[in-house]
């Protein structure tokens, strides 16, 4: 990876361009086909990683609506396109959604990937109810922080998992117990009835065991092995839902909901930042504009 200078993108139909002011990274992505590929699979490098956003709108393509040029905004782009770790990015405008003005361009830009997946496995691939039980994996995380408080919300007992170094934070967000998997028994917690898995293989497997007759685990570690003898599995990838970010942004603002931001670095500084040995749990953000 470096840093180029590149023609600044134009907007195609529905379309926003977006002045860039904060990015959200996950480091996984550098391994995904789709930051290499079209979805024909052809090469499309070189290409611009970074998938979430939060910034201002600049201009429009034919069919854009729902917002206005000088709109703050935050959201999740397309898997296949360039991305945010840019000055400016080209995002379907369906997949934005305004940012209050008092919420900071660094918070917007860590919500759209780990308050959407948490917000979609739990409540619309898990069916949440208030007085069920969850194991939230990798409590400590950007995505199982968001899991963990959203499943607070909503009237769940909440138990965390994670290393040990990871109990104070994961019941700092909301856990109600948590298991160090390192030198505890997730046996032990009994029966559940949902799991959101964030770790998968071993984890995932032992997991299964665990659900309660009608119950789900919910995976984003790909397809589910190991599957409940009486429940579901569902494995998904999170998609753009314009409602859903302002539903968690507004969580935010009302303080009912905390972000999980780990590193923070400017775009000179971005390499660094991804290619960082030290552990970090939270979210990765560049800041694009000043």
């Amino acid at each position: 990876m470096k840093l180029v200078e590149r023609p600044e993108p134009q907007p195609s139909t529905n379309d926003a361009v977006v002045q860039v002011y904060a990015s959200g990274f996950v480091k996984t992505e550098l391994a995904w086909s789709s930051t290499w590929t079209d979805r024909l699979d052809r090469d499309r490098t070189p290409s611009i990683p970074g998938h979430e956003l939060a910034g201002v709108v600049t201009a429009f393509g034919y069919g854009a609506t729902g917002l206005s040029v000088g709109q703050r905004v935050f959201g999740l782009t397309d898997w296949y396109r360039d991305g945010t770790l840019a000055e400016y990015a080209a995002v379907e405008a369906r997949n934005l959604a305004p940012l209050p003005g008092d919420v900071d361009f660094t918070v917007g830009a860590s919500l759209p990937i780990s308050g959407l997946t948490a917000w979609q496995g739990l409540f619309e691939h898990g069916r949440l109810r208030a007085g069920q039980s969850v194991i939230a994996h990798g409590a400590a995380g950007a995505v199982g922080a968001m899991v963990t408080q959203l499943a607070r919300l909503a009237g769940a007992h909440v138990i965390g998992t994670g290393r040990a170094a990871d109990r104070q934070t994961a019941l700092d967000f909301g856990a109600n117990e948590f298991v160090d998997l390192d030198n505890e028994a997730l046996e032990d917690v009994g029966r559940v009835d949902l799991i959101f898995d964030l770790i998968g293989g071993d984890i995932g497997q032992r997991s299964a065991r665990l659900v309660r007759a009608g119950g789900t685990v919910v995976s984003i570690v790909g397809p589910v092995e190991a599957r409940p003898a009486d429940g579901v599995a569902v494995d998904f990838v999170v998609e753009s839902d314009r409602a859903q970010l302002s539903e968690i942004v507004q969580r935010v603002r009302d303080g009912r909901l905390r972000t999980n931001i780990g590193t923070v670095a400017g775009l000179d500084d971005a390499f660094a930042a991804f290619n960082s040995t030290e552990r970090r749990p939270g979210k990765t953000i560049i800041r694009v504009h000043p």
